[in-house]
């Protein structure tokens, strides 16, 4: 049995499709599909359901599925002991991040990484959803909530904080609201509830009963540029609206506190750059302390 294949049956059983596994793989189409028929005759069994449609585990799939894993955590462990041996970093790291955090905050400073490491490629995914780590839909995700369940490692990376804003523009034709009750006589923007992929986004809940917003938005990039454009008074990310002109934080005794979380498979914590990343997040999250609070 050859581990290539076994490589290749893992990537195909997290994407769904051979096409998506030979794209990540950096495999033609062909090749991917080739291999996974050499598996099958050498194991005697159909692992996959093939269609149009994508690529579905059969019964003998499903079985076999975590003895692939368990192969692949051996594997990992041995490239991680004795890929040691090599100063240059090399690999792929991708990282899955809400959007104002990966766009605002870590899209301008990975590349200090890149530079330090030529033969290191990082691969940012800033979207307000959230990764399979088990189908290593992501190598590194930063989340808002601590996963308690699977075979996840988690560590604090920073503690982060909420605030009222809105443009000057709007709050000098409709005044500034001297309470919370007041929030309710005035334009609000909020997330988009039902597409918020944690209950952890629900800000308002925090400190008043119901958030009515006249506009909804599914990012908070969105929202900043929103408020930014006068469309009412949102719960901004204060290290995204730090010093921008035209924004006035209101009620600043108002604070939404939160924190984000690294959070990576177990089977990966020995890997070199995935470790070498974390590091280098945790790092700079020291640094820019300061933005956060």
């Amino acid at each position: 049995m050859n581990w290539d294949d076994i490589r290749i049956f893992l990537s195909v059983a997290r994407a769904g499709q051979i096409l998506g596994a030979a794209r990540r793989l950096s495999l033609n189409h062909a090749t991917v599909a080739r291999r996974l028929t050499a598996l099958e005759e050498a194991l005697g069994a159909r692992l996959f359901d093939r269609s149009t449609n994508g690529c579905y585990l059969s019964d003998d799939g499903a079985a076999f599925l975590p003895h692939a894993e368990r192969m692949e955590t051996e594997m990992l462990a041995a490239e991680a002991q004795f890929g040691t041996h090599t100063m240059e970093v090399t690999g792929t790291v991708r990282i899955g991040a809400p959007d104002g955090f990966g766009v605002a905050y870590l899209a301008p400073r990975l590349s200090e990484l890149t530079r330090q490491h030529p033969g290191l490629t990082l691969q940012l995914v800033p979207m307000p959803r959230s990764f399979s780590l088990s189908r290593r839909e992501a190598d590194i995700v930063i989340t808002i909530e601590r996963p308690d369940h699977g075979r996840l490692v988690a560590a604090k990376l920073t503690d982060y904080t909420l605030g009222l804003y809105a443009s000057d523009a709007y709050l000098d034709q409709r005044g500034v609201p001297a309470s919370i009750s007041e929030l309710q006589t005035h334009d609000l923007v909020g997330l988009v509830e039902d597409l918020a992929y944690s209950p952890a986004l629900n800000y308002p809940a925090d400190f008043i009963k119901s958030w009515p917003a006249r506009f909804e938005v599914a990012s908070a990039l969105g929202q900043v540029e929103a408020v930014a454009a006068g469309a009412g008074i949102g719960i901004l990310h204060g290290f995204l609206v730090k010093d921008r002109p035209g924004l006035r934080h209101i009620l600043p005794e108002v604070i939404v506190s939160r924190a984000y979380w690294t959070v990576q498979h177990e089977s990966t914590r020995s890997l070199r750059p995935i470790s070498l990343v974390l590091q280098f997040l945790r790092d700079t999250l020291v640094r820019d302390r300061a933005l956060f609070t």
